[in-house]
């Protein structure tokens, strides 16, 4: 059974009021609330464990790695990945994404060789990639996609040659809800000797991931995202890979011996993680990735399609509504625009009625050019959403639609 009053229990500002009105929180996308259990963690742990990690012979010391490096197995099961050896703890997806770009284009690029990213990305896998562009003379190319919000496929295709090295997509765009057939585009990408990266920020928190079945060669994705802290994130690389890569910083941990003539690097995953890693925010990450598993991806991603076909189906009986994103396959985002009012506008008046949307371009301008708009109004789904939410929201819009 999925008690959504019980959930709803965990996640104390859920109670609060905005503006005299109930909270109703649908930017989930932007970043997801925090289940009681993750903020005790971090509380807890500055409290009774605190100390810096694997640099220690005293008790606190040993007994925070111990923590530390469990929140990295936690990790690893909850991705299926093959080794803790190819968890690698950064800042979140978007550090993770600029470690793959810099050390990837280091170790297996030259000028005029070919990344594929799609129409759809986050800004975070077009700039990363434009910046080693500017550095190494690389060529980025773009999967187009048709109204409906979905990838073409036989485009993509198309634009492999022999100096293809990498394909870099969202599994899941953060404007159009378009889960993206990942599994396909990773086979498309070896069958011509490239290798694949999948920005999992939008997919994480919401289906069952399993990195080797997927065949990723890289998988990155942030806690925030997922009901954990801020400020921690993974990347997932295979191990054969990952040896491969040059260090991305330089620094305490990532080292194995220092010499002013030479350095030599330490074993993974610790050559990629130089400095003090947030072992408290690791510790949280777990913690959040045990509450979601407790509750069943499979059972969370059921409760929130069941959401979207719902809220897909009510928001179309609004007069004006124009839905971006309408893709067969699709998540819990919903990117909408109503008759002539500007996205700000209705945003606003939603907040005053203590519903809490995203309006913008969503960090994705190039999609939004593609669907020659300035921004949309973004409601995002969490596992804790409502259909009282939903109507809520509904009701909302239509009070602000009549206004104008």
């Amino acid at each position: 059974m999925y008690d959504i009053n019980k959930i709803r229990e965990d996640f104390p500002i859920l109670l609060r009021t905005v503006y005299g009105k109930p909270l109703i929180y649908l930017d989930n996308g932007a970043t997801t609330q925090k289940p009681k259990c993750v903020v005790d963690s971090i509380v807890n742990e500055y409290y009774s464990v605190n100390s810096n990690v694997h640099r220690g012979v005293h008790f606190l010391s040993q007994q925070a790695t111990n923590l530390h490096e469990a929140s990295r197995e936690t990790v690893r099961k909850f991705i299926n990945a093959r080794s803790t050896s190819e968890i690698i703890f950064t800042r979140g997806t978007t550090e993770s994404i600029n470690l793959v770009a810099s050390s990837f284009t280091d170790a297996f690029m030259k000028e005029g060789d070919e990344v594929i990213i799609s129409v759809m990305e986050h800004h975070s896998n077009i700039v990363s990639w434009q910046l080693q562009a500017e550095k190494k003379g690389i060529v980025l190319k773009v999967i187009p996609m048709n109204d409906k919000g979905e990838l073409l496929l036989d485009e993509y295709e198309k634009l492999f040659t022999d100096k293809t090295r990498l394909v870099s997509v969202a599994h899941v765009s953060n404007v159009l809800g378009t889960i993206n057939p990942v599994k396909r585009i990773i086979e498309t990408a070896h069958a011509h000797g490239a290798y694949a990266l999948i920005d999992g920020a939008q997919s994480i928190p919401h289906m069952k991931v399993d990195v080797q079945e997927l065949d990723a060669d890289f998988y990155v994705f942030s806690a925030h995202k997922i009901y954990g802290p801020t400020g921690i994130g993974v990347l997932y690389g295979k191990e054969e890979l990952l040896e491969k890569l040059p260090p991305y910083q330089g620094g305490g941990e990532m080292i194995q011996n220092v010499s002013f003539e030479k350095t030599t690097f330490n074993e993974l995953p610790f050559k990629f993680e130089a400095g003090t890693p947030d072992y408290i925010g690791t510790t949280a990450f777990a913690c959040a990735l045990d509450y979601v598993s407790a509750i069943g991806m499979d059972n969370i991603a059921a409760h929130e399609h069941e959401l979207i076909v719902y809220a897909t189906q009510r928001l179309k009986e609004i007069p004006g509504m124009r839905i971006f994103g309408e893709a067969e396959n699709k998540g819990g985002v919903i990117s909408f625009l109503v008759g002539d009012i500007h996205h700000f506008d209705m945003g606003t008046l939603l907040d005053r009625l203590g519903i809490a949307v995203r309006t913008g371009h969503h960090c994705a301008e190039p999609l939004m050019h593609r669907l020659g708009i300035e921004g949309t109004v973004r409601a995002t789904f969490g596992l804790y959403t409502t259909r009282e939410e939903i109507d809520a929201l509904l009701s909302g819009i239509d009070r602000v639609r009549k206004m104008f």
